[in-house]
């Protein structure tokens, strides 16, 4: 059933692109970019500028774990200039997808020279492809989509180069205002769940502990016996808080809620952005939002925490602070207190 399906893709796809026809950009043209998903999209989006046009496969609020290509995402890979993707095994479907569109061009792979993050156990051999959680890998990834442009547009290899120096030290400014949000949380209270496991760089980078019920997929469903033993952990640790994901189902988050009293502490951006009017437009955005949601929640889970707007970009990235960095720590002592 699964070659049937490919083969008719492939026909489909091919179709489609002859009736589109391949056409010659011109020399003021954007150049077409196609990436995986969305935080991709926002990254190619930063070090292009308008030199790039970018199609995103994966949408705003959409799971690139389960997501099935289209045959107008096989025409619009065929007419891109440069493929970007992330690597370590997120997109399952992408070599399928390539194929069935005929492109020969060169793809920029963004996790090239992240160190990758792997499961526990040996026996299992999986490697966690949400390197973008780190503020360090995402360094990593702009560097990997500039060095791609300039390879193929050497006219505008100086403005991406410089769009990247510049979006670096963007990253610099939230990363500090991230470590000092998260420095304010008491090392007991640095405990959450969320539905699948795509936050273990983030856990490794700043030291707050993950638990999910399901693995770094979303393809993959928990059993009875792995939800019991964390409804157990739960317990017996008193983890605070558990998280909603934007492209993930709450019903086994709810089910876990009830039967261990922890609260939800909101909603949390992992494999997708929100659209570009949500909380999480950008991937700087999104990482402020997850850190100020998370020390939001664990800081005061009674919700006393005003969580404000937190702006940094550009020149006001220097200046600004999480607006409850300053006191969060005597917050959650205070409320210890007998």
């Amino acid at each position: 059933m699964t070659t049937k399906r490919s083969i008719l893709f492939s026909v489909f796809a091919a179709c489609l692109i002859a009736v589109s026809g391949s056409g010659t950009a011109g020399a003021d043209d954007p150049i077409d970019v196609v990436a995986s998903f969305s935080i991709l999209g926002d990254m190619v989006r930063q070090v292009g500028g308008d030199r790039v046009r970018v199609t995103t496969l994966v949408g705003p609020d959409s799971d690139a774990h389960v997501y099935r290509p289209t045959p107008a995402d096989a025409r619009a890979v065929a007419g891109a200039r440069l493929l970007v993707v992330n690597g370590l095994g997120f997109e399952g479907w992408i070599d399928r997808l390539t194929e069935a569109s005929g492109y020969r061009g060169p793809v920029v792979t963004a996790t090239a020279g992240v160190e990758p993050r792997r499961v526990a156990d040996p026996d299992r051999g999986e490697v966690d492809p949400h390197a973008w959680q780190s503020l360090a890998n995402a360094r990593i990834y702009v560097r990997n989509i500039a060095d791609g442009l300039a390879a193929i547009d050497l006219a505008g290899a100086e403005m991406y180069y410089g769009n990247a120096a510049r979006y670096v030290k963007e990253i610099d400014a939230v990363e500090a205002h991230v470590r000092k949000a998260i420095d304010s949380l008491p090392v007991e209270r640095r405990k959450v769940v969320t539905s699948h496991d795509a936050f273990g760089y983030l856990s490794a980078a700043y030291g707050i502990e993950f638990h999910a019920p399901v693995g770094f997929s979303t393809e993959a469903e928990a059993s009875a016996g792995d939800v019991a033993r964390l409804i157990r952990q739960i317990n017996k640790e008193k983890i605070p808080a558990v998280f909603v994901e934007n492209i993930s189902d709450r019903r086994l988050l709810d089910q876990i809620v009830r039967e261990t009293g922890a609260q939800i502490g909101g909603t949390l951006y992992s494999d997708a952005l929100s659209k570009a009017d949500g909380p999480a437009g950008t991937h700087l955005d999104m990482m402020l939002h997850n850190i100020l949601t998370l020390v939001a929640a664990l800081c005061d889970s009674s919700g006393s925490v005003t969580r404000g707007v937190w702006l940094v970009r550009g020149a006001d990235a220097s200046r600004r602070s999480p607006p409850c960095a300053a006191d969060c720590h005597e917050r959650c002592v205070a409320r210890r207190k007998p």
